[in-house]
């Protein structure tokens, strides 16, 4: 239950910018979270945040509290997060060249969109308290996996927003139909669409057997740790031998936002021996996390520099004591998660 926010509303629509940030800074993470989900870009959903605060100020007077101020700030940073995606101005819309390598020829064009970020698990501490309401579909852990923020940007804007709503957060139809100044049946209409195409791409994406894609997670635990280390021992050796046994069979690759896929495991050999095991390469790895998932900062030697430079993050999806996924990006969200640019070499 929110606590009595009465005093502060009062003094912020004063013109007390102290009280308002008292007023909103408890709900400021979830609500990045949220527009992560719905733009899939961290830069993106800093954004979107900073103008739904700016947007809550200017129209505090407005708020008669039928709602509560959270549904109310949720309303707000949903509509400029539909009206950034209306805009059409999103980075990037052009996938970088490839690395200077002949890689193997891809499976696919790739389900992730160029503008797919990571978030730092760092970030995502302040959601444990904030449990998603009773009709909610989806768990808060497997609502912010990489697969599923992946599923979401195939939707259209509107589609996304009331399934984000109504199956992540837990609001009932007549509230998020508020949200969107929309009909209850066109949200309801647009829901099962949105579920339908997000299922389906959840069930495509598994790599596990099972066939739903709607995975338990049990994130951080020993399991995934070893698995980790066992990773970092494969790259740090360039032991790609080592690393392929990690892959499941129909392993998927990719590499925002260059929108290219290689599935399958020896796809997989084909790529790993024509880029990052190329002669003479050797990495350290710093283990970190995102999406609530395992993910490892990895840096190349610089041999004439003495230090290891930023290489790429890679993301780790994992089922049991196997790679399921590995989703690279490059080094400009590196410094996100706190990875350095470089780091020294080693005795």
């Amino acid at each position: 239950m929110e606590r009595d926010t009465t005093d502060l509303i009062a003094r912020a629509r004063t013109g007390d910018h102290n009280a308002f940030r008292d007023l909103v800074q408890g709900h400021s993470h979830e609500l990045q979270v949220h527009c992560y989900r719905i733009l899939g870009s961290l830069q993106d959903a800093e954004d979107a945040l900073q103008e739904t605060l700016v947007s809550a100020w200017r129209s505090l007077g407005d708020f008669g509290q039928q709602s509560s101020l959270r549904t109310w700030l949720y309303k707000i940073a949903t509509n400029r997060c539909l009206s950034m995606l209306r805009a059409d101005s999103r980075r990037p819309r052009i996938a970088p060249p490839l690395p200077e390598a002949t890689l193997p020829e891809p499976t696919g064009t790739g389900d992730a969109p160029p503008w797919l970020e990571p978030y730092p698990d760092v970030l995502l501490d302040h959601l444990v308290d904030r449990r998603p309401g009773p009709e909610a579909r989806y768990e808060t852990t497997e609502a912010i996996s990489l697969a599923f923020v992946t599923a979401l940007q195939l939707l259209p804007p509107r589609q996304r927003a009331a399934l984000v709503l109504r199956d992540v957060l837990g609001y009932h139809a007549v509230e998020v139909a508020h949200m969107l100044d929309a009909t209850q049946e066109s949200v309801q209409s647009a829901l099962k669409r949105a579920r339908a195409t997000v299922d389906n791409q959840l069930a495509g994406s598994s790599s596990t057997g099972t066939g739903t894609g709607r995975l338990a997670r049990q994130p951080d635990t020993a399991a995934e740790h070893r698995l980790v280390a066992r990773l970092t021992d494969a790259l740090e050796r360039a032991d790609l031998d080592a690393l392929i046994e990690l892959l499941v069979s129909d392993v998927r690759l990719s590499m925002p936002p260059a929108m290219l896929e290689y599935r399958g495991i020896d796809t997989a050999q084909r790529f790993f021996a024509a880029s990052t095991f190329r002669p003479g390469r050797t990495y350290r790895v710093v283990p970190t996390r995102a999406n609530g998932q395992p993910a490892v900062g990895l840096y190349l030697a610089d041999p004439h520099a003495g230090v290891h430079r930023a290489y790429a993050l890679l993301v780790i999806s994992t089922a049991g004591d196997r790679i399921t996924a590995i989703t690279g990006f490059n080094t400009n969200v590196m410094t996100r998660f706190g990875l350095p640019r470089t780091l020294p070499e080693t005795d």
